[in-house]
């Protein structure tokens, strides 16, 4: 990437770190309000951190787009295809990893499906396979259509969404037992492969969701497509200056700032009628969270490129940007890996630190909780800088 969007680098480093910050407290149990999830309706700063992460995939399809396009049909497909399956069967193997569980203190093998309860069973979808799904649907329509047409692509899969959760359950479309997807990944999944978390069959990655999703990446790629045709026309503060040069760089940024409030606005208007929900991945909630993307992108540019502020921060995020899906990916093998090897009842090599010495944390216990999150995040950071060290990029 461009040294002159070095903001984008750490804009999807910052993503990854806080993905993993939310997926690796200490106790379940013991999570402070904003590292938890809303509980339906609403959102927390947790629900920004997934969307976030499909706008920083699609910007940086920006980048590689306009080259698959010069290569042609064969070259596009097979890359897609090979990527997307990749990424999704990494997500189904971490589902299924370590294929052991512990159970009354014998190791027993994880079934695809339980034979002695047959509702239950390995989950196929997930973050990593949401982002697969994503990522292969946003490719096409980017690839086969202008940017333009793939802006209306998307406010037609936003509006289809919508008309189908209303045709769905005219009488109760938003609710968790109401919500029409459901119904759809229990026919194509099966029942034994949805996520159980809420106390029922439904699966906050399924299939229905993952439409307005899509809309996600096309929209990070748009925006990613503006920075650079507009970053063209300027080279302050990397190398000549003029006048017409000084004032490209505050309309870009502006033109994003314009871009970022109006769907923030849209996004806030249309929760009144079709709530910003995470979990069922709403219309209202893709366009809101675009919004405050864009804006936080647009912050980013204007601090790092023409302020030219690269502190601490922007170093230690950056690190993470460069091996974003590997660590990830990491940061899900690693807890369930170690968590075969008991070292006493509840306690294995992951989790002994918090068990044996941040639990005891004086004070609230979401603090000892979060200390142990963020030990995790340098032992991801620590990782990645080795990587970056050693010029050693996993691309997945």
């Amino acid at each position: 990437m461009k040294e002159r969007f070095y903001s984008l680098d750490i804009f999807r480093g910052a993503t990854v770190c806080l993905m993993i910050l939310v997926n690796n407290p200490g106790s379940w149990s013991h999570i402070y309000a904003p590292l938890e999830h809303a509980p339906w309706h609403g959102l927390t700063p947790t629900d920004l951190v997934f969307p976030f992460f499909l706008f920083a995939v699609g910007n940086a399809m920006s980048f590689v787009m306009p080259g698959l396009q010069k290569a042609g049909d064969a070259v596009f497909w097979k890359k897609i295809v090979k990527r997307t399956a990749f990424i999704f069967l990494i997500g189904l193997f971490l589902n299924w990893w370590p294929f052991y569980k512990w159970d009354n203190n014998i190791l027993v093998f994880k079934s695809w499906v339980d034979s002695g309860n047959p509702q239950s069973g390995i989950r196929i979808m997930g973050v990593l396979q949401r982002i697969a799904l994503c990522y292969f649907f946003a490719s096409i329509i980017i690839y086969y259509l202008k940017p333009v047409k793939a802006f209306y692509a998307g406010l037609i899969l936003l509006l289809l969404y919508w008309i189908l959760c209303i045709v769905g359950n005219p009488a109760d479309p938003y609710s968790l037992n109401g919500w029409f997807g459901t119904a759809i990944d229990k026919s194509i999944l099966g029942t034994a492969h949805l996520y159980k978390g809420e106390g029922v069959p439904f699966d906050p990655e399924g299939l229905a969701s993952t439409m307005p999703a899509v809309v996600e990446v096309i929209f990070g790629y748009l925006v990613g497509d503006y920075i650079q045709k507009k970053g063209k026309s300027f080279e302050t503060p990397f190398g000549k200056s003029n006048e017409k040069n000084i004032a490209a760089p505050y309309q870009m940024i502006s033109g994003l700032f314009v871009a970022g409030v109006a769907m923030l606005v849209t996004g806030f208007c249309w929760d009144m009628v079709f709530p910003i929900n995470k979990k069922i991945w709403t219309s209202s909630y893709t366009v809101y969270t675009t919004g405050l993307a864009t804006i936080t992108i647009a912050t980013m540019i204007y601090l790092v490129e023409l302020k030219n502020i690269k502190g601490f921060l922007a170093r230690f995020f950056d690190v993470f940007g460069k091996n974003p899906l590997f660590v990830f990916a990491l940061s899900a093998f690693l807890p369930k890996s170690l968590a075969l090897i008991k070292l006493e009842e509840g306690v294995n090599p992951w989790n002994w630190l918090y068990k044996k010495l941040l639990i005891h944390t004086p004070g609230a216990p979401e603090i000892g909780s979060l200390l142990y999150a963020i030990f995790v995040i340098l032992l991801m950071w620590a990782i990645c800088y080795w990587l970056d060290k050693k010029k050693i990029y996993i691309k997945v």
